[in-house]
């Protein structure tokens, strides 16, 4: 079940990663290439700027969780990451008046599949350790 945690966690990472640089860097960029970015309200550089760092900090925990899977490090990730991925899900299934069908199926997919994967990582990370300590397998100690 760990490496399924780990690929789930690498797959949020890798796109909070991407997503986050180029909004950091190249604001205005992803405001025009990025799809379906455009649907939403004005380009305003400092929120780009602000989301891309924000969406890099995340990147950290979810690498760092992925490199050690550990459930005080992968939780606290995932639920970071949740935090931004259901409220954006819903915020873009209410905002859909100028998206063409494909745009919204592609919204709704990509937005719906990765707000589960954060929520996933919990669930699988609390059952792994659950059946470990059912098995008696007592996780190891943290390095301090």
């Amino acid at each position: 079940m760990t490496v399924i945690i780990r690929i789930a966690l690498a797959i949020l990472f890798v796109d909070n990663a991407v997503v986050g640089l180029w909004n950091a860097i190249w604001p205005a960029s992803f405001y025009a290439n990025f799809p379906t970015v455009d649907l939403t309200p004005p380009f305003s550089e400092h929120y780009a700027r602000d989301f891309g760092t924000a969406s890099l900090a995340i990147a950290l925990l979810l690498g760092i969780a992925a490199v050690k899977p550990k459930a005080h490090f992968v939780i606290p990730a995932a639920a970071a990451y949740s935090i931004f991925g259901v409220p954006h899900f819903f915020y873009h299934l209410a905002n859909m008046e100028n998206a063409t069908v494909g745009e919204a199926v592609l919204l709704t997919t990509g937005n719906a599949a990765v707000a589960l994967v954060g929520l996933v990582i919990i669930l699988l990370t609390v059952l792994r350790d659950r059946r470990a300590a059912r098995l008696g397998f007592a996780p190891a100690p943290a390095a301090h």
